[in-house]
């Protein structure tokens, strides 16, 4: 899976990490209802350490299309709430 973070920069996930990356994404949805700024900051955080941690980093002469497109790291909640919602950037 090609994950994208806006501004940044694609990363190769393996398919097992599905699963977390789809709990970590529900967070942020959960987040983002609840209209809390810091819990936000803390669950889409973990979220885009997740990806940079477990993902490897796509070569940025490599044309690959994206699976997901995450938003860049400085949006608000506010910003997030249009793009978390439902079932999030990962549908169940």
């Amino acid at each position: 899976m090609i994950v994208r973070i806006a501004t940044e920069g694609q990363y190769e996930l393996s398919d097992e990490s599905r699963a977390e990356l789809g709990e970590l994404d529900n967070n942020v949805v959960a987040s983002c209802q609840s209209d809390d700024e810091e819990q936000f900051r803390a669950s889409f955080g973990r979220l885009l350490d997740f990806v940079r941690t477990e993902g490897r980093p796509v070569s940025d002469d490599q044309l690959v299309g994206s699976d997901l497109i995450v938003p860049p790291p400085d949006v608000s909640v506010q910003e997030a709430k249009e793009e978390f919602t439902g079932e999030g950037l990962i549908p169940g």
